[in-house]
């Protein structure tokens, strides 16, 4: 394959903000430990021959795609928890390394990606690898002809309006398998329009947009920026602490990173059982809210609910941030059922960036399958189990010990 693109990706903080926070929670907790992720499709792609290509080109491309003065002074103004030195000496020496990256394709199309290294540093991968995929594949296969940018921004305006009127608090969380970035911006531009078309229409009385998780579309757009955290912090610590200790550890070390900020706990790593048993008062006292990145929504509302009212917490008082694969008629039905129960908000990331006519989104991941604490000791394989079977990802003997520990 000869064909040649244009970067994909120019902006240093063309990433979500989690990438950050976690980058400074390991940076405090672990600097010294090193990690491989993989790239998992969970539709087992054939990619056109030379992807891995093309796809090395656009990923080497990055060495020298570097923080600016504007975007660390954004950074520094927006986010008061991450130290001074953290933006302006650590991020601003921060490269992009392209050694960590191991970029394979059989004979059938089917891509092997691997990122290797100190962990601070290859944390940053995720988001720059998933969206270039789909970007690309979405060029490559032509969607990118077919697409009309009018049409689009309609389409996503209306949705916009479905959105505010039906009282949803929502954000976008669409970076990693965007139709493009280009498209990613629209539909940004559509939401804020369609919120304050609806605000002014309602006199106040509808949803709420909360921003985007993508740092530089926050800084272009003048919006909040949000963003929790990764199931990877949860599923290294399982190889320090253990799977019953690993949660309440994270939680631990990142109110201690934290203080008190950033206060939304990813709790189904291992799945809700062992989460919702060791979750201490302190602590459910401490963080601001939990994200539902899996299960039956409802179930899943029902049961952190209890367990507030056994810690003698009001449920009212905690935010539940919905993240699972939602589209808008189903947020809607989430929220119809919170109402009186718990503080409901809502991330939605490929209905939102990649809902383009005739286009089917990609169903890709990249995720951490080995760690060790210091380059000095043994690695260990780190898995996510999460509430749902299909969301099981890494070592199959690991993750059959551990459902049979946790008798699932």
């Amino acid at each position: 394959m000869t064909t040649t693109m244009k970067p994909i990706i120019n902006h240093f903080t063309d990433n979500d903000l989690y990438t950050f926070t976690c980058m400074y929670y390991i940076l405090q907790k672990y600097p010294r430990a090193e990690t491989e992720y993989c790239f998992f499709d969970r539709n087992r792609t054939c990619y056109p021959k030379g992807f891995d290509q093309l796809l090395q080109e656009q990923l080497n491309h990055l060495s020298e795609v570097v923080i600016t003065d504007e975007e660390r002074e954004f950074m520094t103004r927006t986010f008061p928890f991450l130290p001074y030195w953290f933006i302006n000496v650590f991020l601003r020496g921060y490269r992009f390394n392209p050694q960590e990256l191991t970029i394979t394709q059989d004979e059938e199309g089917h891509l092997d990606i691997r990122v290797k290294g100190k962990w601070w540093s290859t944390i940053m991968w995720e988001m720059p690898i998933l969206s270039i995929i789909s970007e690309l594949m979405h060029v490559l296969n032509g969607d990118a002809l077919k697409y009309d940018a009018e049409k689009e921004y309609e389409r996503s305006l209306e949705k916009g309006r479905r959105i505010w009127e039906s009282g949803l608090t929502l954000g976008d969380m669409g970076t990693r398998r965007r139709f493009s970035f280009a498209h990613q911006e629209r539909v940004i531009d559509a939401l804020i329009a369609s919120y304050e078309e609806v605000k002014r229409e309602t006199e106040g009385k509808c949803g709420k947009f909360t921003g985007t998780s993508n740092v530089y579309l926050a800084m272009k757009k003048n919006i909040p920026c949000l963003g929790t955290m990764s199931h990877q912090c949860i599923s290294f610590e399982e190889i320090v602490s253990g799977v019953f200790e690993c949660n309440y550890n994270v939680m631990n070390k990142w109110s201690e990173v934290y203080d008190g900020n950033v206060g939304i706990f990813l709790y189904d790593c291992f799945g809700d059982n062992v989460f919702f048993g060791n979750l201490s008062k302190r602590m459910a006292m401490t963080f601001s809210g939990l994200r539902i990145d899996s299960g039956v929504e409802e179930e899943q509302v029902d049961l952190i609910v209890e367990k507030y009212k056994q810690l003698g917490i009001d449920p009212m008082t905690k935010q539940a941030v919905f993240s699972n694969g939602l589209n808008i008629e189903r947020a809607i039905e989430i929220h119809n059922y919170c109402k009186g129960k718990i503080t409901d908000s809502y991330g939605v990331g490929t209905f939102l960036t990649c809902d383009v006519l005739d286009c089917k989104p990609m169903n890709i991941v990249v995720k951490l399958i080995r760690g060790r604490i210091t380059e000095s000791r043994e690695w260990h394989p780190c898995v996510k189990l999460s509430c749902d079977k299909g969301k099981t990802l890494g070592d199959k003997a690991k993750c059959d010990y551990l459902l049979s520990v946790l008798d699932r």
